[in-house]
């Protein structure tokens, strides 16, 4: 039986949604904890972000890239798709979407895009995991690593970055990450690289995993 790319999209999209509730009501958690002790006025939070973003983008990568290689035996297409996938969705997901967020309620979130500020790190990173994906997969395991590092990411971003925050703030950080996280991540792991893939497997008719 051949699938459609249609789909296989929305099989993994159903697939993926319990994991990722399950990793935004965590965040939830440590919203409230970096809340409760002011964690953002010590400089803690700026510097967690500076860590989880880069490995955001290394997992992102990853994963798009052993997706994409499964089915077209190309290093430089796998690297290719895996690195702009990577830091284009990442970006999306970890700065910009947390940004129009938080200054839609008011936060005075602030525009911070490391792609811009430390670009040799950011497409350093996004080769070596691309590179990570094709030669060793892992495919489940980095997109579960990719949605917490995700998750996290636009968290510590919106706590770190906004210059207004409350307790209302911290209930509308709770309810946006999860469509800030799951929509752009499956997006970068599961429909992106599917788009670049001209035929399903032969031995299951799935496009991918």
């Amino acid at each position: 039986m051949k699938f459609t790319r249609s789909d296989t999209i929305a099989h993994e999209l159903k697939h993926h949604l319990p994991f990722t509730l399950v990793v935004s009501l965590l965040a939830g958690v440590f919203v409230a904890i970096a809340f409760l002790f002011d964690l953002a006025s010590t400089g803690i939070l700026v510097n967690s972000f500076e860590v989880i973003h880069p490995l955001h983008i290394l997992v992102s990568a990853a994963a798009t890239s052993a997706i994409y290689y499964k089915y077209k035996r190309s290093v430089l297409g796998s690297v290719g798709v895996g690195v702009v996938g990577a830091i284009l969705i990442g970006s999306i997901s970890d700065v910009l979407l947390p940004w129009v967020a938080g200054n839609i309620f008011a936060l005075e979130t602030v525009f911070h895009l490391p792609i811009f500020e430390s670009p040799f790190l950011i497409l350093g990173v996004g080769v070596v995991g691309a590179l990570v994906g094709i030669f060793f997969g892992f495919f489940k395991l980095t997109h579960s690593l990719h949605v917490f590092f995700s998750v996290f990411a636009s968290l510590l971003y919106l706590l770190a970055f906004s210059v207004a925050m409350s307790v209302w703030a911290v209930l509308v950080i709770s309810l946006v990450v999860f469509l800030v996280v799951y929509v752009p991540c499956c997006i970068s792991d599961i429909v992106f690289p599917i788009l670049f893939i001209r035929k399903p497997c032969k031995d299951c008719g799935h496009w991918h995993d």
